[in-house]
């Protein structure tokens, strides 16, 4: 009853926010890294060795922070901040394709805890899901037929590329819901990082985010989460009373 409760008043503020009279969700827009794969600290290694080698200053933790961006925006924000001026084209996609075989050369990571179950739940409740991630990065993308079998069409995919602004521009979850042919009022966005929680609050969309990381559970609130779960195990566990409550 705590739980449903919650719950209750989780989905009464966003529908007040948005001005919805009603929800029934019918599609789950869900991010990948940090969300479906324990990636993000990998991630964050093959970014570091890139500045430290370009001389690009970070600080520790930052692309926790940066997580959802394009390759090509995180490379932008960083040279606009270091050295005064945009990155090329050319910078952008070279920086992007030796950060990306740093990663590769890194221990492969692993489905996150929970993922799995959590995915099943959406599916058995006849709920849509859609693959909306920041990332291009093939060796992840070409896993999830394999570690998450029938939770994805290949046509229910939005990437990198297949944007022009991500996130925390809404546009990703916007096409998301495109594919999935649903209303802001129909859908649940699931992210793990404050720029991805932040895009989907800007869509309207109902955004759950998952704790999965060293990112403090107040940013994930304020970047617009409308409910945080400590875990992707958490957020599984609760899966079913949390779609009879948006139903």
């Amino acid at each position: 009853m705590i739980f449903n409760s919650v719950y209750s008043v989780a989905i009464e503020s966003w529908k007040r926010r948005n001005f919805y009279g009603s929800c029934h969700i019918k599609a789950a827009l869900i991010d990948m890294d940090g969300t479906l794969y324990d990636s993000m600290p990998l991630h964050s290694q093959a970014w570091e060795r890139l500045a430290q080698e370009e001389g690009l200053h970070t600080t520790p933790g930052e692309f926790f922070m940066h997580e959802g961006r394009t390759g090509a925006a995180t490379i932008d924000l960083l040279m606009k901040r270091e050295r005064g001026r945009s990155a090329t084209k050319s910078e952008q996609q070279e920086l992007y394709r030796r950060k990306t075989e740093y990663f590769r050369e890194l221990p492969s990571p692993k489905p996150m805890p929970g993922a799995r179950t959590m995915l099943d739940h959406l599916r058995l409740a006849g709920v849509s899901r859609v693959l909306v991630t920041g990332s291009g990065q093939n060796s992840l993308i070409d896993r999830l037929d394999t570690d998450f079998p029938e939770a994805f069409a290949k046509d229910m995919r939005i990437t990198s590329r297949d944007v022009t602004h991500g996130k925390p521009d809404p546009e990703p979850f916007i096409k998301g819901m495109a594919l999935a042919c649903t209303e802001p009022w129909q859908t649940m966005v699931i992210e793990n990082a404050p720029l991805g929680v932040e895009a989907g609050h800007a869509s309207g969309a109902f955004t759950v985010a998952v704790n999965t990381g060293p990112i403090p559970a107040a940013e994930l609130e304020k970047a617009g989460a409308d409910i945080v779960f400590p875990s992707m195990a958490a957020l599984a566990e609760a899966m079913p009373s949390l779609l009879l409550a948006l139903r």
